[in-house]
């Protein structure tokens, strides 16, 4: 049976998984009132994606974006709640573990309409993480969890999360991946015969002075042997440039203002190594078979690294960072997937009917 859904998102991951989960909704015949809270409103990172991904147009753009945690989750939260009492939806999907994630579902909750929360069940175990919290939080209030893996399902299990509840459908990043990855993408570089691609923009990374630093000096490094090309994140740039070290940076590193979602898959399918600490950049990058250095303690995507394409840089220093870059490689044994067979859109539009 159809079902009218409110989906809410507002941060470029949220976007690409919309793509492929919106179409499905559709084909299924379900209803979908699309309700953008605006949490990233540079263009390059929000309406882009919409126009290249043929995402439906948001009925709501809430504009909520920027300032602390608690007070852009509250905003969103009271804005969410009259966008649904106005729609009345039959239930409200969420995606991922951002702050319009949480504040979806718990705008939804209080008028008990039942949650769909697509990416369930990550974990990090480390709760300074603000998208480790959201994501717990979001987990226990919501009636369909759609987890990516074997290991994230188990995760919920163990939390005592209803068996009924937890729906593994697998990742719908390698759903976008599979479709938006073939053909010929126009980039706003030319590309070297070898390079690195770099990504900064985590709040651990970018707010933790001695982290950037050692970013800065570990990147200035690798370029000495291998070109490194960056699309930078606002914040990051803004970072950079009040602490005074992206003069340096720039020196060192090719870098470009944010890319499209496209763009981005081409430049990490050209690419010999992926340097980044973000969660979706890391299972793009092992979906399109290509080395993957993650500036963090921990990944949520921990199957990466058990396979050997993700490696982490604990304890991040400029002679770590070039030390795991340059050591990179393509393991020898055959890639297995455990993220399923890019069907998982199509089995959460099934599983909502």
């Amino acid at each position: 049976m159809s079902k009218r859904i409110v989906s809410v998102l507002g941060a470029r991951p949220q976007f690409v998984k919309a793509a492929v989960v919106s179409a499905a909704l559709q084909d299924f015949g379900h209803e979908e009132v699309m309700v953008h809270t605006g949490q990233h409103y540079d263009y390059n990172m929000s309406e882009v994606f919409f126009q290249a991904l043929n995402i439906p147009k948001p009925r709501y753009s809430l504009g909520i974006g920027g300032g602390l945690h608690g007070e852009m989750t509250g905003r969103q939260l009271m804005a969410i709640e009259q966008c649904l009492l106005t729609e009345k939806p039959d239930l409200v999907l969420v995606y991922g573990d951002t702050n319009s994630t949480l504040a979806g579902a718990l705008a939804a909750v209080k008028l008990h309409i039942p949650v769909a929360h697509v990416e369930a069940g990550l974990r990090s175990f480390n709760m300074r993480m603000p998208e480790e919290v959201n994501r717990i939080l979001t987990d226990r209030i919501s009636r369909w969890l759609f987890t990516p893996s074997v290991i994230a399902s188990g995760h919920l299990r163990a939390e005592g999360i209803a068996s009924e509840c937890v729906i593994e459908v697998g990742d719908v990043m390698h759903d976008a991946v599979l479709r938006f990855s073939r053909g010929d993408v126009e980039l706003p570089v030319a590309l070297p015969q070898r390079y690195g691609l770099v990504t900064i923009h985590r709040a651990e990374n970018t707010d933790d002075e001695a982290h950037l630093e050692a970013i800065v000096d570990g990147l200035c490094r690798v370029a000495g042997s291998l070109p490194l090309i960056m699309p930078i994140h606002p914040r990051t740039r803004q970072r950079l440039a009040t602490l005074g070290w992206l003069e340096r940076l720039t020196r060192a590193v090719q870098v470009l203002e944010p890319v499209g979602y496209l763009e981005m898959l081409a430049l990490q399918k050209h690419a010999d190594v992926v340097i980044t600490d973000s969660g979706g950049i890391q299972k793009e990058a092992f979906f399109l078979q290509v080395p993957c250095i993650t500036l963090r303690e921990e990944t949520e995507w921990v199957e990466t690294v058990d396979l050997g394409w993700n490696r982490l840089v604990p304890g991040l220093s400029g002679p770590s960072i070039e030390a795991a870059v340059l050591g990179a490689g393509r393991p020898e044994t055959a890639q297995a997937q455990p993220y399923g067979d890019g069907r998982a859109s199509a089995r959460i539009a099934a599983a909502l009917g």
